[in-house]
């Protein structure tokens, strides 16, 4: 099997306290500091292709585990995306205090939006890697008949018998690999390498609670709520061939860059959810040249 340490390689692993919980981290480099946010059951090591490059392109490149992922500890919370909007901010105050590019996927762009849009302080810019609309499905974005089964799906998890089986098949190396094949279109990316790197924290004691907790926790607030509170400038990347959050969900950062807003938006051609991680040689570009640009 291969050990968290060898999936991140060089990097420093950290731990800070956050109201008596560890959370895990990493820093490198010097200069402007860059905060990068992994997305649900990632953690630090799925930027590994990405933090030696932002690092030796002139900047501090921070990654952090967020609580209930990766080396994190993981209580048992109700889990919503204003925890981690918390956690990320205190983390700035304890770690860097001075404005930062907030850089994330998935759920980790999400929430580097809420960042950047509630505390516009510490904010210097923002990269959304395949922008999540929410933490959970709403109601009214299901048809009727999903909706019944996604609210039996939730009643299974919440069972203390029921719960732990759903968990433990998802959690299963053969699952995970599935899942992340149809998720990336480049299947010669989904390494054992990637999938290792999820699977571990499955093991660690409360994963189960954490993902059960996620899965039925509220969405939290959407792009369209956060967008007009934004004033620091956006890169929107997009893997065009993302099943999960499809392209057209870019369309509401086309139409304000459109307006005059400092947005850039940017697909990636045959790429899925995670073209950080699939399409490194694509995406760290973007993001240095992006960079240089604004400052």
């Amino acid at each position: 099997m291969i050990t968290e340490q060898q999936v991140i390689g060089v990097f420093d692993k950290l731990t800070w306290d956050w109201k008596g919980y560890k959370i895990g981290y990493t820093v490198m480099g010097t200069g402007q500091p860059l905060v990068l946010i992994h997305g649900f059951g990632a953690s630090i090591g799925h930027w590994r292709k990405n933090i030696p490059v932002l690092a030796a392109a002139g900047y501090q490149v921070f990654a952090i585990d967020l609580l209930g992922f990766g080396s994190s500890d993981k209580p048992p919370l109700n889990y919503t995306m204003e925890v981690w909007e918390e956690l990320v901010k205190d983390f700035w105050t304890a770690h860097i205090q001075q404005q930062a590019v907030f850089v994330g996927n998935s759920i980790g762009g999400l929430l580097s939006l809420m960042v950047v849009a509630n505390h516009p302080e510490i904010a210097a810019g923002a990269v959304l890697i395949n922008c999540a609309g929410g933490l959970s499905h709403r109601p009214h974005e299901l048809n009727p008949p999903l909706r019944l089964v996604m609210g039996a799906f939730n009643r299974l998890l919440r069972s203390k018998i029921t719960g732990k089986v759903l968990f433990n098949r998802v959690r299963q190396k053969g699952q995970i690999r599935r899942s992340l094949m149809q998720v990336y279109r480049d299947r010669t990316a989904v390494t054992d390498e990637l999938v290792d790197l999820l699977y571990q924290p499955s093991c660690d004691a409360g994963a189960q609670q954490v993902f059960v907790s996620i899965l039925t926790a509220p969405p939290g607030p959407t792009p369209a709520q956060l967008l007009p509170k934004v004033k620091c400038p956006l890169l929107v990347i997009w893997g065009e061939a993302d099943p999960w959050t499809p392209i057209n969900g870019a369309k509401i950062y086309q139409d304000l860059s459109a307006t005059g807003q400092p947005v850039q938006v940017k697909p990636i051609a045959n790429a899925g959810h995670c073209p950080h991680d699939e399409a490194p040689d694509k995406v760290n570009p973007l993001i240095i040249d992006w960079l240089a640009e604004i400052g």
